[in-house]
């Protein structure tokens, strides 16, 4: 395990935190934000970064700039303020800890842990925002990741049923309005839904009440695996949703929000996701349902999850 400071894209202040198997770039000068992720040895970043908008800091408004980013949902004004300035930061055996300042209007503090593990690719980061101002606050955390261009999403469904045994719902699905189901980057199938990120990609976004743990992303034999935590019984955001994706001509965002928290003065409210990222990996011959479940079936057995994401 390394952590070391480094420049990268023209900022001066950023630490490395990397195994023989990843790679992390975390920035000091903004933040909190993870700019890089990558897979050792050879590996390329497999999150979006904006090259216009690298090395900057102190704009008045938010910038996009990629890699990950703690937001604060619902999507309002206080989403959107700005993290341009510099986080302090906590080094840890095998990672950093990330901090803002809690400044006015909204006075909330937000903290991102970020951890390697010692013999692997998984990276384990935990979201925290806490009120640090002196009136009651409701929110959630959010965590967007922002992949880069021209891969595939894969986003498994629960178990098909049997009516009429099975006569109570069991997922929950929640459009947009710029959202259209008849987009041919969706695929909506029995075991998975698909989305491919193209260049002429129009907006679109789906949120799901997401209760079978993982979230892939396969671009240029990559393959990005996020792990979605859900708690039953919370309150999430934008009717229920722990897991949202959004995705347009630039980028694709893989998101993850904590359950809806209102808290009192010095409280705090978070959640936590992981990383694994796995190289040399083929795209899956077809995206029909047999062979899709085939094609990802050892990397969920690495990942100690049963087949068809379960």
């Amino acid at each position: 395990m390394k952590i070391e400071p480094m420049a990268f894209g023209g900022w001066p202040n950023c630490l490395r935190i990397a195994n023989d198997h990843a790679e992390l770039v975390v920035t000091l000068d903004v933040g909190p934000r993870v700019i890089s992720y990558q897979h050792l040895p050879g590996g390329k970043n497999v999150l979006k970064t904006n090259a216009e908008e690298l090395g900057r800091s102190g704009e008045d408004i938010w910038v996009q700039r990629g890699g990950h980013r703690l937001w604060l949902a619902p999507e309002d004004e206080r989403s959107y303020f700005p993290d341009n300035f510099p986080v302090n930061h906590e080094i840890l055996p095998n990672g950093v800890r990330l901090e803002n300042a809690a400044v006015a209007p909204w006075h909330i503090q937000k903290t991102l842990t970020v951890t390697l593990a010692e013999d692997s690719s998984q990276v384990t980061l935990d979201h925290r925002a806490t009120n640090q101002g002196s009136a009651p606050v409701r929110l959630a955390t959010w965590g967007a990741t922002v992949m880069d261009a021209g891969g595939l999403e894969i986003i498994p469904r629960p178990p098909m049923g049997q009516h009429p045994r099975d006569l109570l719902p069991n997922c929950l699905q929640v459009l947009w309005p710029y959202t259209d189901t008849a987009d041919e980057r969706w695929r909506w199938g029995r075991q998975f839904i698909t989305l491919r990120q193209t260049p002429h990609s129009s907006p679109t976004k789906l949120g799901l009440q997401h209760q079978m743990k993982w979230i892939g992303y396969l671009n240029r034999s990559i393959l990005f695996v996020k792990l979605v935590e859900f708690e039953p019984g919370a309150i999430y955001p934008d009717f229920g949703s722990n897991f949202e994706t959004f995705s347009n001509a630039q980028m694709l965002e893989i998101e993850t929000l904590s359950p809806l928290r209102t808290l009192a003065p010095g409280e705090s409210a978070g959640h936590t996701e992981s990383w694994r990222v796995f190289g040399s990996i083929p795209e899956p011959q077809s995206l029909k349902e047999d062979a899709l479940a085939e094609w990802i079936e050892p990397v969920l057995a690495k990942l100690g999850l049963l087949s068809k994401g379960v």
